[in-house]
This record gives structure tokens, C-alpha cells and sequence, in this order.
């Protein structure tokens, strides 16, 4: 069977642009991580345990079926599509993961799986769906899920994660890690809104958006290049023990990065 790769990705920056309801607006760049990724494949429920009606997904998940992103993407996929052969191809497969993107860790491993997943199925069932439609169904998902859709090596994301902008730059690698700290992205957001909104103004955005990623990463230290740094150090103080010089923070953590 077939493996499709869902990749990590790490944010060279993340800026606080706003407010939108109970979201935040942000702008940040979104960098594909090409050594870490996720694998997903179809296993034929003949060779499983699971019963033929239920959503069955072969993985090491601490969270139930109905809380993980592959399934709320089966979920938005067949609101939309209302496809039978969708259903039917639940119905007679599980979808396995080979998991290697730790989770709560900024590196965007759930959405990764859910965009990869509703790909394979637009693949292999031949839904006919396009990258905007597939990433508009995907940001009911999470907010990192278009990013993921679309693929790029580097973009520039703003609104709530439905903004993407593919940025022409050179492919980086980066070395990667992650401390056994499971940090709450709404923990943290609500951490950020209490104690330290303060959003940055069209300028700063705009000059953060036409920086190169290898530039951004020499100008500004790891607490001003990512305004979720600060609020994740106050909730989650244990983090002051894992960070490195010159390594940065990835979206709302754990996760630490800097270029090879």
C-alpha cells in the first residue's frame, strides 16, 4: 500500500496582528521540516480487528477517534463532498500512521495529517477537489491545515491560517527538538491575551513578510521573533531548562529549532 508523507513544518516567526471573534490573527512563516514527517496509508480492515462501520485509525494517538484531526477531516470531507465512495472506503479500510512529529508540540503534526489525509482520499477516490477547496474544508479542521494542503516549502501565513502565500526562498534544514513538555495551544493563546497583546502594526508585518527566513532568524532573538514564547514560558516555566542559545520556538511549543 501506498505511503503518503505529512511533513512538520516550524515558525520562523509568529506575530500577533489581531484579534477576529475568539481567534487572534497572525502573520508567520511557515517552513516545511523535509527530515521530520508523519506516514499515512489505507490498511484493508479484512487484515484488522475493526468493524466495518466504525472510523478505525491505526496509530500511537493519546487521544480518542472522535478528538483526532484525521477523523474531524473525514468529518469535513464528507459534509462537503457528500461522496458514498468516501464512506464506503472508510467503511472497508482503516488509515494507518507511522508517527514520528511528537504532539503539543508546535510542529503542526495533526494538521499535517489531516491535509494529508484528505489529499490521499482526493487521490485515490478521485473527488476532483481543488487545493483552495480542499484547504477551505481543512481550515474547519485547524488553523494550520491549508498551509499543509497547499504544500509549499515556505509560505507566509496570516488571518486565522486561511491566508497563504507561497515564499520564494532557498530550502533550509533544520535541526529539530523537543522536550517532554505537552504545552495547551489555548493555554498558552489565553496566557498571551491577558498578559502580554500586543500586536504588531501593518509595517512590521510587512517588513517581517519580505525577509528572508535565514535573516529573520540572524536579526531578532528567539522572544521577539515569536510573541507565544513569553506566555509559554509563564505557564509552562520548566521550558527556561530546554532552551538553547540560538535555537528558536516553534508556533506555541514545545518545540525548539535552528538551521543546520
Amino acid at each position: 500500500m501506498k505511503k503518503y508523507k505529512a511533513y512538520a513544518k516550524v515558525n520562523i516567526f509568529l506575530k500577533i496582528t489581531g484579534k477576529r471573534d475568539n481567534y487572534h490573527e497572525i502573520i508567520s512563516r511557515f517552513v516545511k521540516v523535509n527530515s521530520l514527517y508523519d506516514e499515512l496509508y489505507f490498511v484493508s480492515k479484512a487484515e484488522t480487528d475493526a468493524k466495518m462501520n466504525e472510523f478505525k485509525i491505526i496509530g500511537d494517538f493519546d487521544c480518542t477517534v472522535t478528538q483526532n484531526t484525521i477523523y474531524k477531516a473525514y468529518v469535513a470531507l464528507k459534509e462537503y463532498t457528500k461522496s458514498a465512495s468516501l464512506e464506503k472506503l472508510m467503511q472497508t479500510h482503516a488509515i494507518a500512521v507511522d508517527k514520528n512529529i511528537p504532539a503539543y508540540a508546535g510542529l503542526g503534526g495533526g494538521s499535517s495529517d489531516a491535509a494529508t489525509f484528505m489529499k490521499m482520499c482526493n487521490s485515490v477516490l478521485d473527488l476532483g477537489l481543488s487545493l483552495n477547496q480542499l484547504a477551505t474544508i481543512g481550515l474547519k479542521v485547524g488553523a494550520d491545515v491549508p498551509f499543509f494542503i497547499f504544500g509549499f516549502e515556505s509560505a507566509n501565513v496570516a488571518g486565522i491560517g486561511e491566508v497563504v502565500e507561497p515564499f520564494d526562498e532557498e530550502v533550509l534544514e533544520f535541526e529539530v527538538f523537543t522536550p517532554d513538555v505537552k504545552i495547551s495551544t489555548p493555554k498558552v493563546y489565553t496566557a498571551y491575551r491577558e498578559n502580554f497583546y500586543n500586536p504588531i502594526d501593518v509595517f512590521e508585518a510587512q517588513k517581517l513578510k519580505n525577509m528572508s527566513s535565514k535573516k529573520v532568524l540572524e536579526t531578532y532573538l528567539a522572544v521577539e521573533a515569536n510573541d507565544l514564547f513569553s506566555p509559554a514560558l509563564q505557564e509552562y516555566p520548566e521550558l527556561k531548562n530546554h532552551y538553547k542559545q540560538g535555537y528558536f520556538f516553534s508556533g506555541s511549543g514545545s518545540s525548539f529549532f535552528h538551521i543546520k
